[in-house]
């Protein structure tokens, strides 16, 4: 299993981030690799994603979710990951958003990509797309403000 831990200062209020987070079906505007998102309900999603040449599909499930402070996943086919991001109010008007993903590499290309630690660049460089995004966008595009408990999912 290979971990990926990153965070990044947005100068948004933490509703903001948060909010804009929420809305999966927007990842594709920052998350390279991402090709689309379908949320199909309040707690699942349907994945496509290309990396390195490598084309998957998959499902995950929002295991826990609490607005303005976390969204847990974890994928419940197909490739095996998981992940959590956190909010954290720094200022009225800047956040802290910290990603960490845990998943398991597949073939050569993926296992070569973990030991070179190209995800970890990956992630960085995601979490820079998303601070430009939601930092020239002044508003996020849309929210999602329920609550999902760890102990229903």
């Amino acid at each position: 299993m290979t971990t990926v831990e990153k965070s990044i200062d947005v100068d948004v209020p933490v509703s903001t981030a948060y909010n804009q987070w929420t809305q999966f079906e927007d990842f594709p505007k920052f998350m390279n690799g991402v090709d689309s998102i379908s949320q199909l309900d309040d707690k699942h999603l349907h994945w496509k994603v290309s990396v390195g040449g490598v084309e998957r599909e998959f499902d995950a499930e929002i295991t826990e979710q609490h607005p303005d402070e976390r969204v847990a996943w974890k994928s419940i086919d197909g490739t095996t990951h998981a992940g959590v991001v956190t909010f954290h109010r720094l200022a009225d008007d800047k956040t802290r958003v910290s990603v960490q993903i845990d998943w398991e590499p597949e073939g050569f290309v993926e296992n070569a990509g973990a030991l070179l630690q190209i995800d970890d660049l990956q992630v960085a460089a995601d979490l820079r797309r998303f601070k430009e995004l939601i930092e020239d966008q002044g508003r996020e595009s849309g929210a999602w403000r329920g609550d999902v408990d760890r102990s229903t999912s």
